[in-house]
C-alpha cells in the first residue's frame, strides 16, 4: 500500500495507472471502523485500484469544538487499510488541500433546508467542496459512500449531476454493531455509559418503522418517536423525519419499497449521532 500526502505526487502516480485500470475512491475523515472497511471491500470488488482519502475537512465543520474533538488516528487507520487490500492512501494536510481559504460557495438547493442542511448550515458546502476536489484530484470511475450519511449521498449525487463528473456513485449499506448502533467515528467520543445508551437511536428508528408498516401516517409516527425520545433525558433530539430516500424531501405517506427513509439526529452528551433506516 502506498501513501501520498501531496496532490501532485498522487496525480503523477495515478496518471500511469488510469489508461488500463479502473479507480475506486473511498473518501473518509479517518478514525476508521468496520463500516469504512466494508466500503474498501466493496471498492476492491468493483475497481482495479482502490484509493482511500483520509482528511478531516475543516470546511465542513460549523462547530469548532466538534472539529477539535474529531478523532485522528492516521497510523492505525493505515494499518487497518492494509488488511483489506487498499492500494493507495491519500492523507493531505489542510494547507495542501486549501492553500488559501476557499472563496467558492456551493448550494444544494432544497437539501440545504431539511434535516442536516437545516441544523448544520454550511456543512454541505464544505462537503461538496472537498469531494469536488477529491474527484478532480483522483478522477475515480466509482466513489463509495455509506448509507448512514444518507443526506450526504444525495448531496454527492447532486454534485455529480450538476458538475458532470464522470463518476458512478455507489451507496453501501450501513454497518451496525451487534446491538444495532450504526458504526461511526464519533462513537469513540462516547463514555462507556453513553455507549450503552446509544442504542436508543436504533430503537427509535425501529419503532418508527413498525408504526409505518402498521399503517400509521408519517405525522403520527414522528409524534410517537418524539414521545419515545422525551422519556430518554440524556438525549436531545434534533429531528426525526420521514422522507424520500433519494431526494430527502419530507414524505406524507409510505413510498414504494426501498424509497422511504426514516432519519434521526440527536445529541447524547456532547456527541451528535445520526442514523436512518430505508425500507
Amino acid at each position: 500500500m502506498l501513501r501520498f500526502d501531496t496532490i501532485a505526487s498522487l496525480r503523477q502516480h495515478l496518471a500511469g495507472l488510469r489508461a488500463n485500470q479502473s479507480i475506486g475512491l473511498v473518501p473518509t475523515m479517518g478514525a476508521l471502523h468496520d463500516g469504512h472497511l466494508t466500503l474498501i471491500q466493496q471498492a476492491r470488488q468493483q475497481a482495479d485500484v482502490v484509493v482511500c482519502s483520509i482528511f478531516v475537512n475543516p470546511v465542513q465543520f460549523n462547530n469548532a469544538d466538534d472539529l477539535a474533538r474529531y478523532p485522528r488516528t492516521l497510523d492505525a487507520d493505515c494499518a487497518l487499510l492494509e488488511t483489506v487490500g487498499c492500494d493507495i492512501v491519500f492523507a493531505p494536510s489542510a494547507d495542501e488541500m486549501y492553500p488559501e481559504p476557499p472563496s467558492l460557495t456551493l448550494n444544494f438547493g432544497a437539501l440545504e433546508t431539511v434535516m442536516e442542511g437545516a441544523f448544520r448550515p454550511g456543512h454541505f458546502n464544505g462537503v461538496g467542496l472537498v469531494v469536488a476536489k477529491l474527484f478532480n484530484i483522483v478522477q475515480p470511475d466509482k466513489a463509495f459512500f455509506g448509507q448512514k450519511d444518507l443526506q450526504q449521498v444525495a448531496v454527492i449525487r447532486s454534485l455529480i449531476r450538476n458538475l458532470s463528473f464522470p463518476v458512478e456513485l455507489v451507496r453501501c449499506p450501513t454497518v451496525r454493531e451487534t446491538d444495532g448502533l450504526a458504526m461511526s467515528s464519533r462513537n469513540r467520543n462516547l463514555t462507556p455509559d453513553e455507549r450503552k445508551q446509544a442504542t436508543t437511536l436504533f430503537a427509535a428508528l425501529t419503532l418508527a418503522h413498525d408504526r409505518l408498516v402498521d399503517g400509521q401516517t408519517p405525522a403520527q409516527t414522528k409524534a410517537a418517536v418524539r414521545d419515545f425520545m422525551s422519556t430518554k433525558p440524556t438525549f436531545r433530539l434534533e429531528y426525526v423525519e420521514i422522507a424520500n430516500a433519494d431526494t430527502l424531501m419530507p414524505a406524507d405517506e409510505v413510498l414504494a419499497p426501498g424509497q422511504t427513509a426514516i432519519c434521526i439526529a440527536a445529541y447524547l452528551g456532547k456527541v451528535r449521532l445520526i442514523d436512518n433506516l430505508v425500507f
